[in-house]
């Protein structure tokens, strides 16, 4: 199959290109040095690109077998609504990955590993590009009160705190979290992308086969440092130690978990043929891909504090010590590997949100020793921060009875439009709410 690629009209693009100039102060930097570090692949280009000759018939959903639609307005109003909320959505989560990454780039032990997250973030800034196409190419005024215009302002004005996703919300704290990321929230994105390439609006189909081959490189860009941290640790490297590596996969993995929405929903969005599984489907089918690759990190920890060992054996290794609790000589203690969280540990949205349930599924009945817990087993500079604790506080509103985990899981700064800096548009800034009405800029 062929693409197509188009630019957003000056106005819009120049916006990006701000936007850019701002949270990927090092585009320029990547741009010089592509050919050193990517000489087989095509030089990056912001533009928006659509795959040609895709499937034009509905794959999904009670409109099974007619043609996919071309405009929002012809469909159902819930329908397009449903599908612009996930057009925005896909948008924040790919402007406020930069804003989260650049936090910490330049922490990087690793050159290459440094220039890979670089290049992750000027694709996702294309990502972002490729949501604002669908924004502004369509008219959305049957569903939205917004011009496309106050869409992309909208969007460009968001800031980590401010975006749709929880886990876009969250600062990185050391480039560990660069990595970790990578591997476990650009999954949810792989997943996302790959049940909107059957979309049953023509162009969000269209948008997907580019950002999905883009996606892999994502993933990788935190899969391989995170297996070779593995490999380092087991021969007594102390940078990124398996203990570092299991904190940050608590910190980021139930924050991946519920960016498929609640376990019980979904539903909808397969019934309008935008998306062919429910979420707690999807979800489970990430939580096991996720549980493979710390499976595969165990494997080669194994294999590199033995390397006698040959991949069956490393596997029997792995199984006596994870299923019988084994201590191996010249490998080590059942301890000294990494797991996966349960499922509903440290959640603060689906059906198992506010529940004091630990990493390992074991159950608490204090909220005060849940805490303990928690605080032994995440990264201590994210216990530290802001994140950890507005979710304390509102687990123990909670669990004292005093707010309902509904009402907890919707507690989110209160932030509305009210005039502001946008290239694209009259300047615009945020304020939030405080519990009074009161405004706090």
């Amino acid at each position: 199959m062929s693409t197509t690629t188009t630019r957003l009209p000056n106005r819009f693009h120049s916006a990006v290109e701000s936007w850019r100039e701002r949270f990927l102060p090092d585009y320029q930097f990547l741009i010089d040095n592509w050919e050193k570090y990517f000489p087989k692949d095509e030089r990056f280009e912001l533009v928006a690109h659509r795959e040609c000759g895709m499937c034009g018939i509905i794959e999904c959903g009670e409109e099974e077998g007619k043609p996919k639609y071309t405009k929002a307005c012809d469909m159902k109003p819930q329908q397009a609504s449903h599908l612009l909320g996930a057009v925005k959505a896909q948008a924040s989560t790919e402007f406020g990955s930069i804003q989260q990454h650049q936090l910490t780039l330049a922490r990087a032990q690793s050159e290459q590993d440094q220039f890979w997250v670089l290049r992750m973030m000027a694709e996702e800034l294309r990502h972002g590009y490729q949501m604002l196409h669908l924004l502004l190419e369509d008219d959305w005024s049957n569903v939205s009160d917004q011009s496309g215009e106050e869409m992309v302002e909208e969007i460009l004005q968001m800031r980590t705190g401010s975006h749709t996703l929880g886990a876009f919300n969250i600062d990185f704290d050391s480039f560990v979290d660069n990595i970790v990321f990578c591997a476990l929230i650009d999954r949810v994105g792989k997943y996302q992308l790959t049940m909107q390439k059957v979309s049953a609006y023509q162009p969000m189909a269209e948008s997907m086969p580019q950002m999905l081959r883009e996606e892999a490189f994502h993933l990788a860009t935190g899969v391989v440092p995170m297996r070779r941290w593995a490999e380092e640790s087991a021969k007594g490297e102390p940078f990124v130690t398996m203990e570092i590596l299991q904190k940050h996969i608590n910190k980021w993995l139930p924050r991946g978990v519920e960016m498929f929405g609640d376990e019980r929903g979904g539903g909808t969005n397969v019934r309008y043929g935008l998306k062919p599984m429910k979420n707690g489907e999807a979800q489970s089918d990430y939580y096991d891909e996720c549980d493979k690759v710390v499976r595969d990190l165990n494997l080669r920890y194994i294999r590199a504090r033995d390397e006698k060992l040959d991949h069956k054996a490393a596997r029997e290794v792995l199984r006596r010590m994870t299923e019988g609790g084994e201590t191996v000589d010249g490998v080590g203690r059942p301890e000294d590997l990494i797991s996966t969280p349960d499922k509903r540990f440290f959640r603060r949205r689906g059906m198992h949100a506010w529940e004091l349930v630990g990493a390992d599924g074991e159950t608490f009945e204090d909220v005060e020793e849940y805490i303990r817990h928690l605080v032994r087993n995440l990264p201590e500079q994210y216990t530290a921060g802001r994140d950890f604790k507005g979710y304390i506080d509102l687990l123990r509103k909670v669990h004292a009875g005093e707010l309902d985990g509904g009402a907890a899981s919707r507690e989110m700064p209160n932030l509305r439009h009210v005039g502001g800096v946008c290239p694209c548009s009259k300047s615009v800034r945020w304020v939030q709410e405080d519990a009074n009405g009161s405004v706090a800029v």
